[in-house]
């Protein structure tokens, strides 16, 4: 076995043990692989990895995803960030193909069964709320950018069409470009070369997806479109993408109740991996009608759509990065879009606890989720597991005492 294979065998092996044990979100993430690819093995520099990540959260997609897959062309070329990507999303795809069809079969057999999730519903928008604090006070430092954060969360509020966000984005990118004089001055007369190859596969996918779902009408045809279009058009990671799916799949086309988005929600926040993972979940739920079969056509359809986007544009994008970044109304455009992202963050709290009830069980649940991830030394993945013991003892004793009584 040459030197390279070997490379490329450990550099998937290491792609593997993190896709099994990276909790905790994007900035867990990030810190593993500094640790594992920097660090042990020097696959990339720290400099180079941290420039990557960036251009990844200014794309559309999951930020984690598309930082594996530059990695992985960096040090093998296509063939193996594809491989890496697949390594990547796999356990977390089983993992929530397996919830949904849990989910279902508890709903089916055990009236009132998604009682367990009583507690760890309300406690996802306590993530979702801690998520965007940290996001906040990441990428929010000027009060230009704070205003910008607060006009795209009131837009988001009252205008959730998935169409409004990515206007709110370049809106948000336009509006900051007049700050380049801020950004340090480096050489920009080197020209950039663009190869247009994975642009246009992108587009080509997109564009032939609507059209054949429009003209076949095809439930899985259709879901990779619905899918491939949200992984198109996400800025901001796995909490911006909520939004999007819950005005779609919920409130939209109904393919899935509140509560079992909630409960799906919550649960990928316990498992490792890519956040984006919940389509899965949501994929195989829309497709419960089918059967088995279509619990695992549905996820996998719907994994495919959410994360193939995301990395053509890696792609297509890293080949001129380096040149690009030179530019400075380019650096400073990513000022209004982190501050967009962060609005709709803000949004997506509200959106998700809509819906629900406003009792006092469920604020509670809601805060005290937050307290625990914000002052707490206890695991992200170990409050939901308290949240589902909890939910599972409070069923029990209801079924109990309505059985006594």
């Amino acid at each position: 076995m040459t030197i390279r294979r070997v490379r490329y065998y450990i550099y998937l092996k290491d792609v593997l043990v993190l896709s099994l044990t990276a909790f905790g979100g994007p900035q867990v993430f990030l810190a593993m692989v500094i640790d594992m690819m920097v660090k042990r093995r020097g696959f990339i520099t720290e400099k180079d990895l941290l420039e990557l990540n960036a251009l990844c959260q200014v794309l559309p997609g999951p930020t984690s995803t598309q930082t594996i897959s530059a990695i992985g062309y960096r040090i093998g070329g296509p063939f193996l960030a594809y491989l890496s990507l697949l390594v990547w999303i796999l356990p977390a795809t089983i993992l929530m193909i397996g919830t949904a069809i849990l989910i279902e079969y508890l709903q089916e057999n055990t009236p009132g069964s998604l009682n367990f999730a009583k507690f760890i519903q309300p406690m996802a928008i306590g993530y979702i709320i801690y998520a965007a604090q940290i996001t906040i006070r990441k990428m929010i430092h000027t009060a230009e950018a704070a205003i910008l954060m607060m006009i795209a969360a009131f837009v988001a509020f009252f205008y959730n069409s998935p169409f409004i966000f990515p206007v709110m984005l370049l809106v948000g990118g336009l509006i900051t470009t007049h700050n380049y004089k801020k950004q340090p001055i480096i050489d920009e007369k080197i020209g950039i070369k663009i190869q247009w190859r994975n642009f246009i596969l992108w587009g080509g996918v997109l564009v032939g997806a609507a059209v054949l779902g429009h003209y076949t009408r095809l439930l899985p045809i259709r879901l990779f479109e619905n899918f491939y279009r949200n992984g198109s058009l996400i800025f901001g990671g796995g909490q911006v993408l909520v939004p999007y799916l819950f005005t779609e799949f919920v409130e939209y086309k109904k393919y899935l109740s509140t509560e079992e988005f909630l409960t799906g929600y919550a649960i990928s926040q316990s498992i490792p991996g890519p956040t984006f993972s919940i389509s899965s979940y949501i994929g195989a739920l829309s497709m419960r009608e089918w059967g088995i079969p279509g619990f695992i056509l549905g996820g996998s359809i719907a994994a495919a759509g959410i994360f193939l986007p995301g990395t053509f544009l890696i792609f297509f994008v890293i080949r001129f990065w380096d040149e690009l970044k030179k530019y400075r109304p380019v650096r400073a455009a990513l000022e209004g879009i982190n501050a967009v992202s962060c609005g709709m963050l803000m949004a997506a709290a509200y959106l998700l606890f809509e819906p629900m009830e406003s009792n006092l069980f469920n604020i509670l649940a809601i805060i005290g989720t937050y307290l625990l991830l914000q002052f707490s030394r206890i695991p992200s993945p170990l409050i939901i597991v308290i949240g589902v013991v909890a939910g599972i003892g409070y069923h029990w004793i209801i079924r109990h005492i309505d059985w006594f009584f």
